[in-house]
């Protein structure tokens, strides 16, 4: 009898110190000892885990419990310590356990069948995370029976499909860029769960974090037309959505490496010190309403990067931007929120200063992947636009060269979405060009077949110059419509509520040219040459100006068939295949073979409507916008749309020569536009000089893209060209130093010529 006491009290004593000298992979003692204190001192944290804590509860009278139910009941256990969540969970590992696969029929029934998919990862990450949380719970002879079955029905299968030289089938672009982290990165975790089980366990996980670099640095593939997978500052190609699942899995892994061997070395990855700006830079931030997302691709315009955000400061990325963007997009109806793994990695956030905004600027350009965001400000409610003019293939659309706008809380210019994969709407519509906001010829953009087969030709942005009160961006989507157009340049000049989006476009032979619009809400054209778009309180406008505007004063089209025409299509809503939506189609008046399709887009505030005119010239087109005091023009040099070969195309308008595409020049209202020293700002695009009556204002060997806030006072300069150059500017007075992409610049002055000179090398 004493033997049998002893021997009890002795396992007893063995399992206490197992649990003990656990170390958790998620729900680690720290992050369980932070939760308990913010279930005490957080309001929304405790209403939260009461919530979860009763759904726990109802699990421990359900028969059948899926997988994912084991991370709850583990969070209990964990918390709360009492052993009806540790035994309900006991019986659905069990239950995991004498399954025969993880997988799913679909993928087991292809030729080779596929042993381990997703079906098998996701398994993979909840059963190891219920086995991890009741380890303490578990006899040794349950952990090593459990632990097999896991290497069996999980690790075994993903290493062979997935790792293994012997046996492997897939590699880092299989089904997109985000399965192989997820296939790969589960089977690792699973690993570490039970490395105290299977001796080979430790050297799996250790292999798997081996791979991280290949991983985040693959290069694409230029015969198979697939991009890499990262941008160089973070971004994910294939969407938001992606993003967020494809770098999930690699985090929870690493936040679990770290925790088991904190002492252990591991790739240091300088994409993850941009990851979590990547969601911060596509985030909507509104008031009173669940934040928005750039919902390119296969994303959900609720998107949010919480859990990237989560996990970045669960591994050391603690940054206060990150802070500040947990406070702003915590979304208490979220299906994330209400997660188990999201109370578990709930961060004690540092206080910031209720005028705290991010400390970087307001627009960013993912050159490596096509896209880019601008935005007015920081603050909720205010004005996005973001562009995509990069790869298509799989997640990523037919969209190059396409366009969406948020403004006042609101999505008004939209990317209509996805749908189920499992609709053929998901082929015929969604990922397709009319989907989007583009340009068409003849009824014709991006080839159908790229979002199955990539495109050879990717489109690309370029040159984005951000300013004070202004902004600018090139989107090239030339290659991707290759086969039909010679030309597909689309500029955004933004200055104050207006922006400027001009189509440069050349066809091979006469045929129409329309573009499309996407938008929320309500939209019409009533007396007046602006379409209106608009959404609850939300306003914009949408006027044609070049080739020409919509007929005037809401004539009918029939006696202006000079005029822009508007027609009416239908598409379909959002993850909604079902329900029909209408978009706009805005068309040239007649078939041509090269056409400047100029839109200004017009943000309705509280102030009064800018004052907007239009003019031609002999091979120029101007646009004057005049607002809050300011009056700026913009010169389109039609000579520098590739019509001449060896001739530069230097041009006289209006008494400015200059050989430039673009040329922006920002007066005070109501003050000589000739005078060179009115002038408060200038941008030239693709331009090597500017001059007026003799005086050189602007110059350079080479041709670049420049903005020169006060302007011939105390030069700001914003530059974007070769990495070598010599610049000559104008300045009234003379200065020692200039800000050169926001860095001091030390000048020369030459007083006979009133310039400053300044040598630009690796554009600093």
């Amino acid at each position: 009898m004493l033997r049998s006491l002893f021997l009890l009290l002795f396992c007893a004593f063995v399992l206490s110190a197992n649990a003990q000298n656990r170390k958790y992979l998620i729900y680690t003692d720290e992050n369980i000892a932070r939760l308990k204190e913010q279930i005490k001192n957080n309001e929304s944290v405790k209403k939260n885990w009461e919530n979860q804590h009763q759904h726990a509860l109802e699990l421990l009278e359900k028969k059948k419990l899926r997988s994912s139910d084991g991370l709850l009941l583990g969070l209990a256990y964990r918390l709360s310590g009492e052993e009806k969540f540790a035994a309900r969970l006991k019986t659905l590992l069990f239950d995991y356990a004498a399954q025969q696969t993880w997988e799913g029929r679909t993928l087991l029934q292809r030729d080779p069948p596929w042993q381990a998919g997703l079906g098998t990862s996701h398994t993979s990450y909840d059963i190891a995370m219920g086995y991890d949380s009741i380890y303490d719970f578990l006899t040794k002879n349950e952990r090593k029976e459990l632990a097999q079955r896991i290497v069996d029905l999980g690790i075994v299968p993903a290493r062979e499909d997935w790792l293994d030289p012997a046996k492997n089938m897939h590699t880092f672009d299989t089904m997109g860029h985000n399965w192989w982290s997820a296939c790969v990165y589960m089977s690792g975790f699973a690993s570490l769960a039970v490395r105290d089980e299977i001796p080979e366990a430790t050297n799996w996980a250790k292999e798997t974090e081996g791979y991280t670099q290949e991983w985040m640095s693959f290069t694409g593939s230029v015969l198979q037309n697939k991009p890499p997978t990262f941008d160089k500052d973070g971004g994910f190609y294939e969407s938001l959505n992606y993003a967020e699942y494809a770098a999930s899995q690699y985090l929870l892994f690493l936040s679990a490496y770290k925790n088991v061997w904190p002492k252990a070395t591991y790739y240091q990855s300088p994409i993850l010190d941009n990851l979590g700006d990547f969601f911060i830079n596509t985030t909507y931030y509104t008031d009173g309403e669940n934040d928005l997302a750039v919902n390119f691709g296969d994303a959900n315009v609720k998107a949010t990067g919480e859990r990237i955000i989560k996990l970045l400061w669960s591994v050391g990325f603690q940054k206060e931007q990150y802070a500040w963007y947990l406070n702003q997009v915590k979304n208490e109806e979220s299906k994330y929120w209400k997660s188990a793994e999201a109370l578990a990695l709930m961060p004690n956030l540092p206080t910031l200063s209720k005028s705290y905004v991010p400390n970087s600027h307001k627009s960013h350009l993912y050159e490596d992947m096509g896209w880019a965001t601008m935005r007015n400000s920081w603050d909720d409610n205010k004005t996005i636009l973001a562009v995509k003019s990069g790869f298509t293939w799989n997640h990523a659309h037919a969209d190059a060269g396409s366009y969406i706008l948020f403004h006042n809380g609101k999505n008004l210019i939209i990317d209509p979405g996805s749908a189920s994969y499992l609709s053929p709407l998901y082929t015929e519509y969604y990922c397709q060009s009319e989907a989007h906001n583009v340009v068409f010829f003849d009824g014709k953009a991006q080839n159908r077949n790229d979002p199955y087969f990539g495109n050879v030709n990717s489109g690309s942005l370029h040159s984005l110059i951000e300013g004070k009160n202004f902004k600018y961006l090139l989107a090239n989507a030339t290659g991707p419509y290759s086969q039909i157009l010679a030309r597909n340049y689309r500029n955004f000049i933004w200055v104050g509520d207006v922006i400027l989006v001009i189509d440069d476009l050349l066809a091979y032979e006469p045929g129409q040219f329309e573009w499309l619009l996407h938008y929320n809400g309500e939209s019409n054209l009533k007396g007046g040459i602006d379409l209106k778009i608009q959404d609850e309180d939300a306003k914009i406008r949408v006027r044609p100006l070049f080739p020409e505007t919509f007929p005037p004063g809401g004539e009918r089209p029939h006696d202006f068939p000079e005029n822009m025409r508007l027609t009416e299509k239908m598409g379909y809503a959002d993850h909604k295949p079902e329900v029909s939506k209408p978009y706009w189609s805005i068309s040239h008046f007649e078939k041509t073979t090269r056409t400047k399709f100029v839109t200004a887009i017009i943000l309705e505030n509280e102030n009064e409507l800018p004052i907007i005119t239009r003019d031609y010239g002999k091979n120029y087109l101007k646009i004057s916008i005049t607002q809050k005091g300011e009056t700026t023009v913009v010169y389109f040099n039609l000579l520098a749309d590739g019509r001449l070969k060896h001739r530069n195309s230097q041009i006289n308008i209006e008494g400015w020569e200059t050989d430039a595409y673009l040329t922006v020049l920002k007066f005070d209202e109501n003050t000589d536009n000739t005078d060179i020293n009115n002038i408060n700002e200038v941008f030239i695009g693709h331009g090597s000089y500017l001059r007026r009556d003799s005086q050189t204002l602007l110059h350079s060997l080479s041709k670049h893209y420049t903005l020169v806030e006060d302007f011939g006072k105390n030069p700001k300069i914003k530059f974007d060209g070769q990495p070598n150059a010599t610049v000559n500017l104008y300045n009234a007075e003379k200065v020692k130093s200039i800000t050169l992409n926001e860095n001091a610049k030390t000048v020369s002055y030459d007083a006979s010529k009133n310039t400053i000179r300044f040598q630009i090398r690796d554009n600093k």
